[in-house]
């Protein structure tokens, strides 16, 4: 029997796999990096284990220290979560070597499947090696690993020597494996998986589908189970196929099957995760099971009953990203200062690494949480998270939190006409700027005024005065004291300000009253309405001069590391628009820096190994065209204008 389990992982699935423990009666040991010395997962075990470093490579990468740390808590089991050492055969040898129980797949059958060219090279299949025209587009992937690391689209042969480099590159910092490989790109794909659990007496469930289409930089975005409309042969031809890839290897625990399913209905097998996979939350609401308690269950010999649970309803999973979809998906970093999202289990389940507080880094995957709602109706559940979503408070970096409610409500997610290239036909929709936001602006002005006591100025006034002047995210408000109590709003016709205190301020507006909350982290107001949320800086009476940035100014979007510039890119150096300049690596992803216009690079401030932080200056481009603008263009290495079928958010 199991009694003690050490998590060889972080944030959102180390909490989730302690959650079960917790329920089993298992003792649990987190292991840290020193960035995460006071994470949420650390909080939570019972004893944790420092691992000396930040970066992947020397702390969540390095097995043998989380096998040390394994013995030295005490532990006699070991789940490797997802991502980082979850598929590598020798890391589980490792733990099985060291008289640790091994909470997965046996390490032949994680050889056999871990790498996706011999697990094509296993089903039949064979990735491309002289790549021709006739062959475009194609996708260079990772061997190892997932999360869209190590993944691009190629349309040119001339790009793909360049692409090969830089997947090569990227997969060896996130996996530790350079491999890469190529492989026909299906255009306008479903991406459809089958998630399995098998024992060791030779029992393989296939419990039903899921659908992961939408997805953003090769990741997934919103997923659900079952995959809708796919018809009742085809469902059985999946379970099919991955009852038979388990068998193939021997696979034991919980394994995910994934495929491409075209417009013709025909299917393409992409890869067998050897793991737990971010997304099985709604597997397990709809077959009214634990996936982590049968993993450990299977670990420790017992048998699967011989046919799963029967599925009932339907389960919708949205991925909460501190990013920002309208700039390039770029990621974000701060203090999360409040994450609250309505509803109760089984109605509604949040998985999270993050409590208020935290602060979310540059280290890691920049996901905070996981949503899922179930319901007994596909349209049920996708009410009921978009209503979660929408009423969440979200407070700290910018999140993708109303990209997530628009695209649950869009016509074609409605219709479940699903594929791989959702955002690319959609995102400037669905990242438009929030209805809403002048109303958020008056009640943020007003919310300050009653936080002052009802003061102008500074000081209190018994006679009318002239308006009282705020500017939120470019929004003027008027406001003066109405005869009587209350506010006037002069420049608002339409709008009357029904009851204002500190932290929620009600507003009529064409007859209509709604409530917005308003909460205030340092620089940035908070407001919250029943439909739709928005942060708000205020504009200062006066601005600081050594704030300006001379023309053609880059700035890091981001904080991260810079991991190369550009070939010829020096000092004196002609560019120009869109040449990319500077790499930088933040939240395990490359992010290129490209220049703002055409013209000499005048400075160069990036090198390779430099941190840096948001608005560091790189580099300024001077004699610039007209259309030169301060800031950087960010753009992510990976083609990000063509969502592509893929992988899990690896941590």
């Amino acid at each position: 029997m199991i009694a003690s389990v050490l998590v060889a992982n972080r944030g959102e699935i180390a909490c989730r796999v302690f959650r079960t423990c917790r329920d089993l009666g298992v003792a649990t040991v987190a292991v840290h990096s020193d960035a995460d010395a006071s994470a949420l997962h650390v909080r939570e075990a019972d004893a944790a284990v420092r691992l000396p470093g930040a970066a992947p490579a020397e702390t969540y990468l390095r097995g043998d220290l989380i096998v040390k740390a394994a013995l030295a808590a005490g532990a006699d089991a070991v789940h490797p979560g997802y991502g980082f050492l979850s598929e590598n055969a020798d890391f589980a040898r490792a733990v099985l070597d060291a008289g640790l129980i091994w909470i997965g797949p046996p390490p032949e059958a994680i050889e056999a499947m871990a790498s996706k060219t011999r697990a094509k090279e296993l089903m039949g299949l064979r990735p491309l090696t002289d790549v021709t025209e006739s062959d475009l587009p194609v996708l260079v992937k990772a061997a190892a690993g997932g999360g869209g690391r190590g993944m691009r689209v190629v349309r040119s042969l001339a790009a793909l020597p360049g692409e090969l480099a830089a997947a090569s590159s990227e997969a060896a910092s996130a996996f530790g494996d350079g491999e890469v490989f190529v492989e026909p790109y299906v255009e306008d794909s479903r991406h459809v998986e089958v998630q399995i659990l098998a024992d060791t007496h030779g029992t393989v469930w296939a419990l039903g589908t899921r659908d992961c289409s939408l997805q953003r930089r090769h990741q997934k975005v919103i997923e659900e189970s079952p995959a809708p409309g796919l018809p009742a042969e085809l469902v059985e031809s999946l379970h099919t196929q991955a009852v038979r890839a388990a068998r193939a290897v021997g696979y034991t625990g919980a394994g995910t099957v994934e495929f491409l399913v075209g417009r013709d209905g025909r299917t393409h097998f992409l890869e067998m995760n050897t793991r737990l996979q971010v997304e099985h939350p709604v597997t397990e609401a709809v077959f009214g099971i634990d996936l982590v308690a049968l993993q450990l269950s299977v670990a420790e010999g017992a048998a699967l009953p011989p046919a799963p649970p029967e599925p009932a309803g339907h389960a919708v999973e949205a991925r909460l990203y501190a990013e920002d979809p309208s700039s390039g998906w770029t990621p974000q970093t701060g203090v999360l200062h409040t994450l609250d999202v309505p509803g109760d289990a089984p109605a509604v389940r949040v998985d999270t690494g993050y409590a208020a507080g935290d602060t979310i880094g540059v280290h890691y995957d920049p996901m905070i949480a996981k949503i899922v709602a179930w319901a007994p109706t596909r349209d049920g559940a996708v009410r009921r998270l978009a209503h979660a979503l929408r009423r969440a408070r979200v407070h700290g970096p910018v999140t993708n939190r109303d990209l997530l409610v628009r695209s649950l409500e869009h016509p074609d997610f409605a219709a479940a006409r699903l594929d791989t290239g959702f955002y690319e036909r959609h995102l400037d929709e669905l990242t438009a700027p929030a209805p809403g936001e002048p109303h958020a602006a008056v009640a943020a002005a007003l919310a300050e005024a009653a936080a002052r006591g009802g003061r102008f100025g500074g000081a209190w006034r018994n006679l009318a005065s002239q308006d009282q002047v705020r500017t939120y995210n470019g929004h003027e408000v008027r406001y003066r004291p109405a005869r009587g109590g209350g506010y006037e709003l002069p420049a608002a016709p339409g709008v009357r300000a029904v009851q204002v205190s500190a932290s929620r301020v009600r507003l009529e507006a064409d007859g209509v009253v709604r409530a917005h909350d308003v909460a205030v982290h340092g620089a940035t107001v908070y407001v919250d309405t029943p439909v739709g949320a928005h942060a708000l800086t205020a504009r200062p009476r006066f601005t600081d001069p050594t704030d300006r940035a001379e023309p053609g100014s880059l700035l890091a979007p981001m904080p991260g590391t810079v991991v190369r510039v550009g070939d010829g890119v020096h000092e004196g150096a002609r560019v120009v628009r869109g040449q990319p300049l500077v790499w930088l690596e933040a939240m395990k992803m490359e992010h290129r820096i490209v220049s703002p216009a055409s013209g000499t690079l005048t400075a160069l401030h990036a090198h390779p190994g430099r941190q840096v932080e948001v608005g560091a200056l790189l580099a300024v481009v001077a004699d610039v065209v007209a259309d030169a603008v301060s800031g950087a263009v960010s753009e992510t290495v990976q083609d990000s204008d063509v969502p592509e079928a893929q992988e899990d958010t690896a941590p």
